[in-house]
């Protein structure tokens, strides 16, 4: 049985000339940045040429790039850097990544006060709530430009607005957004913007966080003098490569919308009791999260990987959970609902026959799982 793979908000295939360039780097290119030798100074000039590339994709000088392991990491520097140089109130979506939801917990525990500004049913942060929840004493505003699971984008550059005229610091975990759609730290007012290789065609364990020139951190790691003191640690000088080759190449994912409403469609024209959660407008073009009454979502999963399908039912950083989706409760949804719903995201290499393939084992799959669903059976959703 042939496998589509539909689950690019969790990580997406490394691009074929990514995977070379990292082959190469990592067999030529293994001289430590930090040495003066002709090795080291060959992987210096790999590793700043990876940084102009970063700097391209959101629009910042490269000096304004600092190399990290991921998307955690950059929120974890970026969170708990501003706080430990800077303590103070922190205000944070209640959407948020478990990368920001827990460091902020950590916060909490070391006596930060912290407080989660709520998202309509549409999914979208209120920038009023944010003004509304400013104290005196606020260090950091962290909001997140796109969410991984609802694929809705925040006004980020209204909340920035706020931001700026309360003199706070402003985050945002941008790895679902750069290297899909256009994003420009400048024209957004960012101060920090977290970003993933993974998601966009670079292989895992390399990412980067933005750090607007005149925003200072206190750094996680102690030792070398490694990204202008920001973060120590020799540098993935191949994944950082190849994650400059990924941000080189990537292109714009727009137009994968029209194959994203082409599977929305049909799923809602061939299912009932089915509805899609989140804004339909302000949403990332390749995301789509669906409910199918008396069904869980999990099951569904299950049932379409055994039909050839990879999708989600949320979060891949909180995969194997029990507890419903907190994207989705945050949104006014019951735990029940929350856990009947799905999400498919769609990538460059997915095609129309693909879609319509997926659409009928939605259908199958979903008539399935309502016969042998025992509350399905007694009524509890009428079709």
């Amino acid at each position: 049985m042939q496998h589509y793979y539909f689950d690019h908000n969790a990580t997406t295939p490394v691009a074929p000339e990514v995977l070379r360039s990292l082959s190469e780097a990592m067999a030529e290119v293994y001289g430590n940045a930090s040495s003066i030798h002709h090795f080291g100074q060959a992987a210096k000039q790999r590793l700043e040429a990876a940084r102009r590339e970063v700097s391209r994709l959101i629009g910042c000088d490269p000096r304004e790039i600092v190399f990290t392991s991921g998307g955690t990491e950059a929120d974890n520097l970026a969170i708990f850097g501003v706080l430990r140089k800077r303590p103070g109130h922190v205000i944070a979506s209640a959407i948020e990544h478990p990368a920001v939801l827990n460091a902020c917990a950590q916060l909490e525990r070391e006596g930060y006060g912290v407080s989660y500004v709520p998202v309509g049913g549409d999914g979208i942060v209120d920038p009023d709530d944010v003004r509304r929840a400013l104290r005196n004493d606020t260090a950091l505003i962290t909001v997140m430009h796109a969410n991984n699971e609802i694929g809705t984008v925040q006004p980020v550059a209204k909340i920035a607005a706020v931001a700026r005229e309360a003199g706070v610091v402003f985050h945002s975990d941008g790895v679902q957004t750069a290297g899909r759609i256009p994003v420009n730290v400048r024209e957004l007012g960012l101060d920090l913007l977290s970003v993933s290789g993974h998601k966009f065609g670079a292989p895992k364990g390399i990412g980067a966080l933005y750090v607007r020139k005149g925003v200072e951190l206190q750094p996680l790691l102690y030792g070398g003098r490694h990204e202008r003191e920001r973060r120590a640690g020799t540098e993935n000088v191949p994944g950082a490569a190849a994650m400059g080759l990924a941000a080189g190449i990537a292109g714009d994912w727009n137009e994968i919308a029209a194959l994203r409403d082409r599977l929305e469609q049909g799923v809602l024209d061939r299912v009932p009791s089915a509805g899609v959660n989140g804004d339909i407008l302000r949403r990332l073009p390749n995301t789509t999260n669906i409910r199918f009454d008396g069904i869980e979502g999990e099951a569904m999963v299950i049932a379409l990987d055994l039909r050839g399908y990879a999708v989600s039912s949320g979060s891949a950083c909180s995969s194997g959970a029990v507890e419903p989706s907190h994207v989705l409760l945050a949104m006014g949804l019951s735990a029940e609902d929350a856990r009947s719903s799905v999400r498919f995201s769609l990538g460059p290499a997915n095609t129309r026959e693909q879609v319509d393939g997926l659409i009928g084992a939605v259908v199958e799959s979903v008539s399935h799982l309502r016969r042998i669903s025992t509350a399905f059976v007694r009524g509890a959703v009428n079709v």
